[in-house]
């Protein structure tokens, strides 16, 4: 391989990048104050002092509906590009595409619901 000035030019900006992401994080690193008494450890709350404990436990239902939502949130966002590419394709394949996709999406939530994950439980037991 021959080494040119476009490569020597890459090797430069590459070399930049890395200065210019790290730089800051390594000058707030060695620049800021490092306290951790009084307000600066204290769990931040909205802008109120925290009240009782921060160690509550949750249950792990609310984690399982949010990586649901997550999961399903981010398949749909996967229906935007397809609208809008959608006037520009002829014939019914993209058509088809998009409910395979979807009845992809309908197995996942009949699967969870089968499996009983959008039940919510009176109690979490401990």
């Amino acid at each position: 391989m021959v080494f040119t000035w476009i490569n020597l030019a890459m090797l430069v900006f590459l070399v930049a990048g890395f200065a210019f992401a790290a730089g800051p994080v390594v000058g707030s690193l060695l620049l800021s104050p490092h306290y951790t008494k009084g307000d600066v450890g204290m769990s931040y709350e909205c802008g109120m002092p925290p009240h009782g404990t921060s160690w509550v436990r949750f249950g792990i239902n609310y984690y399982i509906y949010a990586l649901i939502f997550l999961a399903f949130d981010v398949d749909v966002l996967y229906l935007f590009p397809v609208a809008a590419h959608y006037p520009d394709a002829e014939g019914f394949v993209p058509l088809v595409k998009v409910f395979i996709f979807l009845a992809v999406l309908a197995l996942g939530v009949a699967y969870f619901w089968r499996k009983g994950v959008f039940t919510w439980p009176r109690r979490i037991s401990e």
